[in-house]
C-alpha cells in the first residue's frame, strides 16, 4: 500500500475491522511514521454498461459517484447519505447478477434514491439525465413530484408552499 503522505511503499495494519460493504484498515507507514485509513471491497465481476449509443463501458464506481455529488452539492444531508446511496445502487446492480446493464437502468435506480433522499438534488440529477428541452419540461417534472405527495425529507423545505399546491389543484379540477 502506497503511503499518501511520502509515496513509501511499505506499511504495517494497525487495526482492521469489516463493515457491511468490505473491511477497513488502519495503517502506518514504516518509512515515514504517518497513519492513514484504506478501505477495501470485494468486487464480484465486472459490470458493463450499455450506453444510449450501444457502446459498452466498464461500471466505473466514481463516475457514479460524481454525477450523485454534483446532484447534491450545498445540500443539507447527513453524514454518510450519499456514500450509503451509491453503496446501495452499486449492490442492487451486483445483486441482478447480469454481466451488462443499461446506462438508462443505472439512471432510474439514482433517480429513485435521490427522489427519497433529496427533492433538490433529484430535480439536479433529472434535469440533465432527462435531457430537459425547456423550462416547460423541467415545471412539468416539479408539478408531477409536488403532486405525488411525496413525503419531504427531514431538513428539507417543500418545492412549493402547501398553498400553493392545493390552490394548483383546485384550478386543475375546474
Amino acid at each position: 500500500m502506497k503511503c499518501p503522505y511520502c509515496g513509501g511503499l511499505e506499511s504495517k495494519v494497525i487495526d482492521s475491522r469489516a463493515l457491511d460493504e468490505g473491511v477497513r484498515r488502519r495503517r502506518q507507514c514504516l518509512a515515514c511514521g504517518a497513519r492513514f485509513t484504506t478501505y477495501e471491497r470485494v468486487q464480484a465481476h465486472n459490470i458493463f454498461v450499455i450506453k444510449k449509443d450501444e457502446r459498452r463501458e466498464e461500471f466505473n464506481r466514481d463516475k457514479l459517484s460524481l454525477g450523485i455529488r454534483k446532484a447534491c452539492e450545498k445540500r443539507p444531508l447527513p453524514t454518510g447519505a450519499i456514500d450509503k446511496l451509491i453503496d446501495n445502487i452499486e449492490a442492487e446492480l451486483y445483486h441482478l447478477g447480469k454481466a451488462e446493464v443499461p446506462s438508462s437502468l443505472i439512471g432510474d435506480l439514482v433517480m429513485e434514491a435521490l427522489k427519497k433522499l433529496d427533492h433538490i438534488a433529484y430535480i439536479r440529477f433529472a434535469s440533465v439525465y432527462r435531457e430537459f428541452a425547456d423550462i416547460g419540461d423541467l415545471k412539468q417534472e416539479v408539478d408531477h413530484l409536488a403532486e405525488g405527495g411525496a413525503v419531504t425529507p427531514a431538513n428539507q423545505l417543500p418545492l412549493l408552499p402547501s398553498e400553493a399546491v392545493s390552490s394548483s389543484a383546485r384550478h386543475q379540477g375546474r
